[in-house]
């Protein structure tokens, strides 16, 4: 098998959000809970943190935040800071960006790669996020993006129905059409606080189904992301994710990386396992 790469970001890579707690949603699955465990800053204090973390050595960092009234993570209000980050420093920047449209272009050619979190179900989308959007919106951006020329990082999140596996396969089917050179899959975690609390773990083996489906189709690499459920579950679903020949896997637990290094080539890199 090609070698493994273990992105472990959290050390030189952190996670900002530039909304604070704030979300106009409240998704099913998420209920803002993971906006909390991200950097806060205010938009004057962006460049000088993003400053420091060049000084000191740190490889980027992930912008995001949560979706404003206009279905946006406002990332435009802070173009001026963007440029001044890409101008002034060698930080990579991974960006959440929500449903961008045409004038987005403009700042988004500060950023280095842009995680889409994508849905192939109109029903998931209206269940789960609770907007008014389709799959084709989702496309939308997809077209809008690559055919500018940006990376684009998809990110599907399997069980993201309330734990039903299903239409996960179709997501696969549509991102083979694009110009995509990392497909990212997230599982997902009944989280406390949120409706989907008291959902059991998805199915390891469905869970792998899919990985295994899109290792068969899909040309470039396949990242494990940094969203999946902790404990034995992500020992035994690594493995197996592992097995199947994935490219990228994020904070595996350090056995998984012990046994990893029995049986392929393993790099570890300190960031986003979308860079």
């Amino acid at each position: 098998m090609k070698k493994l790469k273990i992105y472990v970001p959290g050390i030189k890579f952190p996670s900002i959000s530039l909304t604070g707690n704030y979300c106009a949603l409240n998704c099913a699955h998420c209920g803002r809970h993971y906006l909390e465990g991200m950097q806060k800053l205010k938009r004057r204090e962006l460049l000088d943190f993003c400053l420091d973390l060049d000084r000191n050595g740190y490889r980027g960092c992930l912008l995001s935040g949560g979706m404003d009234s206009r279905l946006k993570v406002p990332l435009d209000k802070y173009a001026d800071e963007l440029r001044e980050i890409k101008r002034r420093t060698d930080l990579k920047l991974n960006a959440h960006v929500g449903f961008i449209d045409e004038a987005d272009l403009e700042w988004i050619e500060y950023v280095d790669v842009v995680s889409l979190d994508f849905v192939g179900d109109n029903d998931v989308i209206r269940r789960v996020y609770k907007i008014n959007k389709t799959v084709e919106d989702y496309l939308g951006i997809l077209d809008l993006l690559t055919g500018a020329g940006v990376r684009v990082a998809p990110h599907i999140t399997i069980g993201l129905d309330f734990g039903k596996i299903h239409w996960e396969y179709r997501a696969v089917d549509l991102l083979l059409e694009y110009p995509i050179d990392v497909l990212v899959f997230d599982v997902l975690i009944p989280t406390k606080g949120t409706e989907m609390e008291s959902l059991p773990k998805p199915s390891i083996e469905e869970s792998i189904a899919i990985i295994e489906y899109a290792r068969e189709r899909f040309d470039g690499e396949i990242s494990v992301g940094c969203m999946r459920p902790s404990g034995r579950w992500r020992i035994d679903f690594d493995r197996k994710a592992v097995l199947t020949g994935i490219d990228r896997l994020t904070n595996p637990p350090k056995k998984v990386i012990e046994w990893a290094k029995k049986i392929r080539d393993v790099e570890i890199i300190y960031e986003c396992c979308v860079m």
